[in-house]
């Protein structure tokens, strides 16, 4: 479990990390055409990989078939809605309806996957989940129901990565991770460049998509998103779930609030305020609180041994 563990923390700090290199490639690139270089690189750096035979993956088409709906939900879906949710509704709105990710999938794991949480584990997930909102309303957000589309649309988003959660657990105890990994990131780089090219098509833009190649910052911040925050994100994300339940792991998605602000306090100058230190403990209490309040759960005989 301490590999598991590992790779949660990890993640989160990968993904807190890439709000800021999102920042940066926004400011030459649309959201879709971000997306669209993001998934033709890290799709790319892993047939590269593959080639080198540094991975290997092992999926037949019934394996694709299998794996395809959790791919359409992530990153698919997922990034989809997110990105036109973004364009009716505040980044701010965004954050605190993606902080409710740990509860929704506490019920869908419940619900799907019967995972057991003691009144503790869900007091925790709670305290968690408060703490990124409260970090965000101290900041001056709040929820605009005049942007009704948009945070539906968010919502939306919010659902598909607490699915792509549940989904993902039993599909990571049966594939490897770099198998799930490697579909899912065909997924992605299908959808986004059909999209953003179908749009430049239709509009006769062609040169805004290709036109931010031509620029290092754009560059280094695609490259960090494409490698680190979708390829081994994915890995790290996958490897987690075949060994933690669901409702575990998504709380580590809040500790990337923490990076998100450490990184802005080193490296963009932004000031650190008392309410993202009380914030910050409330995330941590509630991570730790989920991870450790509970028993472990215990798996049907049969998967034991697959596991073994």
């Amino acid at each position: 479990m301490g590999k598991a563990y590992a790779a949660a923390v990890l993640n989160a700090l990968i993904i807190g990390l890439s709000f800021m290199f999102v920042k940066v490639a926004l400011e030459f690139a649309s959201p879709l055409d971000t997306l669209a270089h993001r998934f033709t690189l890290s799709f790319a750096a892993a047939i590269l990989l593959l080639v080198c035979r540094v991975i290997t993956v092992n999926i037949r088409m019934r394996d694709i078939l299998a794996i395809l709906p959790l791919g359409l939900l992530y990153p698919a879906l997922f990034f989809g809605f997110q990105s036109f949710g973004l364009l009716h509704a505040s980044s701010s709105e965004g954050g605190i309806l993606m902080a409710a990710v740990p509860i929704f999938t506490l019920f869908l794991a419940s619900l799907f996957l019967k995972e057991r949480t003691n009144a503790w584990q869900k007091l925790s997930v709670s305290v968690s989940v408060a703490g990124v909102i409260f970090i965000f309303v101290m900041q001056g957000a709040s929820i605009d129901l005049t942007h009704l589309s948009g945070l539906l649309l968010l919502l939306l988003s919010t659902l598909c990565m607490a699915g792509y959660s549940v989904m993902a657990r039993p599909l990571a105890k049966k594939y490897k991770p770099m198998d799930i990994t490697f579909i899912m990131l065909a997924i992605g780089f299908v959808s986004f460049n059909a999209a953003a090219l179908g749009n430049h098509a239709i509009n006769g833009t062609w040169h805004q998509f290709v036109e931010p190649l031509a620029n290092p910052t754009f560059l280094l911040s695609i490259a960090y998103l494409g490698i680190l925050s979708s390829l081994v994100t994915a890995v790290t994300t996958n490897y987690a779930l075949s060994k933690m339940e669901a409702s575990k792991m998504s709380v580590f998605g809040n500790l990337g609030t923490l990076v998100t602000i450490l990184a802005g306090v080193i490296f963009l100058g932004e000031p650190l305020f008392y309410y993202h230190i009380i914030g910050a403990i409330m995330i941590l209490a509630g991570v730790l609180g989920t991870n450790l309040l509970g028993s472990k759960t215990k798996l049907p005989a049969s998967q034991h041994r697959a596991s073994m």
